[in-house]
């Protein structure tokens, strides 16, 4: 038995419905329903597809997304290349999503995405990010770049695709990316207040070329619904005509000289769905909606439904309901405001009357306007609302009597009425002269508006919200962009220039503390992630750099407690793993170490420092086979990441292998050429290499890089003491003795530094504080104090490595 039509719309809405609300299993469940039913339709085998993505099942996601016997599916592609990205097939995601680009290439969802909206289908600038993601995996550096700058040039606000040009080290200007493009201005020049995007703007000239009296929600400002929304909703105007089971008329303005000031007035007062005027059964035959107007002409209004069946006009919305009025004394009738409508009643006579004379009957007065309606004196919208409502011609003659301008004389409390702008006072009665001459002019153009443009206003604030966001991505994507290239002070005043909100959330404190930690300032690092760690205990990222923090500063309890309460909360993050294998390495448990930093890497084998680490690791355990690996591992995942470089650099330097060691090394320095440290073990290398003059040259950079850098002082006062400068050593040791003073190596460089300036007092005393310090360097230390006539032996660079 073939199920009904309407099945496969039901299951498509159901996995709709259970993606958005998180149940991914439900989703996948109603997926394999509607692929059943329908295995070669191209939207289920993406639903079936996508569902699998979202669990993370990115084989399953890749076989139902190979397309089978229909034609190529833009959504199945894409969640193709998502899978292969997962799977490391990156060459065959990225031809994938190559061959659907007649699918995509145009495609621009920015400023279409809403809480009510959404666009299951993938546009340009996603398209272009992903297959940068794709070709920046598989090496192709070129080709990523020009995928990533297609993105951002459709999307500036793809922030993948920056962070993504960043970290595979192209020249990017953050303030040629983070700025509103022309495609922005003209997107946000159609948005609604609402958010939802209008079919058309008009200009103030283009008023004249079409209807003034029609309004139509598809270009509606005030719509609480896009226009091509035709589901039964309040706010609609389709609502009392899907009762009926009519088509939607075209609603009648009140007035159409001043028509945009009424509309925004009305705009302005709040109304809601249910004050939406609809049609009246019984009214003249309309034209449907065919044409899109103006965004200010006035939308549809229903009022509320109550016992009383008449409709009011658009005219009348600003008004109350109707409440019967006791008559004055001279026998006039009352307006709903209280005031005399005698002399509207003699307008619309064609002969005069008697001032005491009753009024006439209701009955003449709709016979009077529907003879001059055939005759043609009136607008037949005008005389089409008055036929359905007497009474709004005297609150028309009314409201043209306030237009002319007389004073109102004080009246009793009696007399007194409400209109929609609070209580008014009663006019006076006006004689046939000073009436106007023009069309009567409505309530609301007798109350100042607002200007008449404003949609612009709401696109200038829509602007300024865009200037805003893309000021605070300028700050941030300028600090990320600087740390990306290791300039560690201009991202660090880039950080700290936004906003303080901004500043106190975890993801920025952490690119601070990267910062300070690669300027190895770890103190003031340890501020600021302990910082995160009491702001919001559950963060996770970024952890690793914490821990290595605590490392350098040689904090055993505090990284303990970090790598326990780091395995509490999630015990399947690498960057717990890692604290864990730090604290490990802080109690030289280098075996248990190594383990908890290759966990790390199987949980996240893109996390090029946890190879480092293991690296690091084993080459405290003299496995430099084992270190080498791993740090090729750590520059397969990332080919920037210098530390990689750094280590291999080590392991060559090790096994006495210095001219390949100092290749390595400049290399690591080549990535981040503000590396103190990279350009002290360069001058080591060279050292060896006998080459003392490159090898000072090195030092001196490394010194103007940091000057509180230690070991770069130390390595320059022992290239001085070699190239006989011992005056120049000395300012070194001295400024290092200050620094460090327990450091034994400082004490005994300076016992020879004395001693070759022949202050034998000086000497003797460096050299017993430096016995004090290190005992187990007694027998260099006393043969350097024996042998005062010779020199002592120099200080072999494997003792400081």
């Amino acid at each position: 038995m073939s199920p009904p039509p309407g099945v496969n719309g039901q299951l498509r809405h159901l996995v709709h419905y259970h993606l958005d609300n998180g149940f991914l299993e439900n989703a996948l469940f109603f997926a394999g329903r509607l692929h059943a039913l329908e295995p070669r339709n191209g939207d289920a085998t993406h639903l079936l597809a996508l569902c699998n993505l979202r669990l993370g099942r990115y084989k399953a996601a890749f076989d139902h997304a190979v397309p089978k016997g229909h034609a190529p599916h833009l959504g199945s592609a894409y969640v193709f290349a998502q899978a292969c990205l997962g799977l490391d097939m990156y060459a065959v995601g990225a031809q994938a999503l190559e061959k659907t680009r007649e699918l995509w290439a145009g495609r621009n969802h920015w400023n279409k995405h809403s809480d009510t909206s959404r666009r299951h289908m993938p546009d340009a600038a996603a398209c272009y990010c992903l297959l940068g993601k794709l070709h920046a995996a598989c090496g192709a550096t070129q080709k990523a770049i020009g995928y990533y700058v297609e993105s951002l040039k459709l999307n500036p606000f793809m922030w993948d695709a920056f962070t993504g040009l960043c970290d595979i080290g192209a020249v990017v200007r953050p303030q040629n990316v983070f700025k509103i493009t022309p495609e922005m201005l003209a997107s946000i020049s159609h948005s609604a207040p609402n958010g939802h995007t209008f079919t058309s703007f008009t200009s103030q000239d283009s008023y004249d070329t079409k209807n003034p009296f029609v309004s139509t929600p598809e270009v509606d400002p005030f719509s609480l619904r896009p226009g091509a929304d035709v589901g039964l909703n309040l706010g609609g105007a389709n609502l009392l005509s899907r009762l009926n089971g009519s088509a939607p008329a075209e609603t009648p303005t009140s007035n159409g000289q001043n028509m945009h000031h009424e509309d925004a007035m009305m705009g302005e007062g709040g109304l809601t769905a249910n004050e939406h005027a609809a049609e009246i059964p019984h009214a003249p035959v309309r034209k449907t909606r065919t044409q899109a107007l103006s965004a200010s002409d006035e939308p549809p209004r229903m009022r509320p439904i109550t016992s009383r069946t008449r409709f009011k006009t658009a005219s009348e919305m600003n008004e109350r309901t109707e409440i019967p009025q006791p008559v004055a004394p001279n026998g006039h009738k009352r307006t709903v405001s209280g005031h005399s409508t005698h002399n509207a009643q003699q307008q619309n006579n064609a002969v005069p009357t008697d001032p005491t004379a009753a009024p006439p009957r209701r009955s003449v007065r709709l016979l009077n306007t529907i003879g001059s309606q055939i005759r043609g004196t009136t607008s037949s919208r005008l005389a089409a609302a008055t036929s359905r409502d007497p009474d709004a011609r005297e609150r028309r003659e009314l409201r043209r009597t306030k237009a002319s301008g007389p004073r109102g004389k004080p009246g009793s409390v009696s007399t007194m009425g409400r209109v929609v702008s609070g209580n008014r006072k009663p006019t006076v009665e006006v004689s046939e002269s000073m009436k106007p001459d023009s069309r009567p002019a409505s309530v609301a153009s007798t109350i100042i508006a607002p200007p008449k443009m404003a949609v612009p206003s709401d696109a200038m604030r829509e602007q300024e919200a865009l200037n805003w966001l893309f000021d605070l991505l300028l700050k941030i994507g300028s600090g990320y962009k600087c740390l990306g290239s290791f300039e560690c002070d201009k991202a660090l005043e880039a950080f700290t220039s936004v906003s303080a909100s901004q500043r106190e959330t975890p993801w920025v404190l952490a690119q601070i503390g990267k910062a300070f930690y690669e300027r190895s300032m770890y103190v003031e690092a340890e501020k600021v992630f302990q910082r995160i760690r009491d702001k919001e205990p559950s963060y996770v990222e970024h952890m690793d750099v914490f821990s290595n923090t605590l490392w350098q500063l040689k904090k055993e309890v505090h990284l303990g407690h970090l790598a326990h309460t780091l395995m509490d909360q999630d015990r399947l993050s690498p960057q717990a793993w890692v604290a864990l294998g730090n604290a490990q390495s802080l109690q030289r448990d280098h075996d248990q170490a190594i383990k908890c930093f290759t966990r790390a890497t199987q949980l996240d084998p893109k996390f090029a420092y946890a190879f480092t680490l293991q690296g690091h690791e084993h080459i405290s355990n003299e496995e430099y086979d084992k270190a080498m690996q791993a740090y090729r591992c750590a520059i397969t995942a990332d080919n920037r990441h210098y530390n990689g470089w750094y280590g291999m650099g080590q392991v060559y330097e090790k096994l006495g292998k210095y001219d390949v060691a100092e290749k390595h090394y400049r290399i690591a320095f080549s990535i981040n050429s503000s590396n103190p440290l990279l350009a002290v073990r360069i001058g080591l290398v060279l050292d060896r290499l006998k080459n003392t003059d490159a090898a000072l040259a090195q030092y001196e950079a490394a010194i103007r890089l940091d000057p509180r850098s230690t070991l770069a002082r130390f390595r320059r006062a022992q290239i001085l003491l070699k190239l006989n400068y011992p005056d120049d050593a000395l300012e070194d040791l001295l400024y290092l003795k200050d620094v460090e003073p327990e450091d034994a190596n400082v004490h005994f460089a300076l016992g020879r530094t004395y001693k070759r300036l022949r202050n034998r007092k000086d000497s003797l005393r460096h050299f017993t504080v430096a016995l004090s310090l290190d005992p187990k360097a007694q027998p260099l230390i006393k043969e350097a104090m024996e042998n005062w006539d010779n020199d002592c032996p120099e200080w072999s660079s494997d003792d400081e490595s």
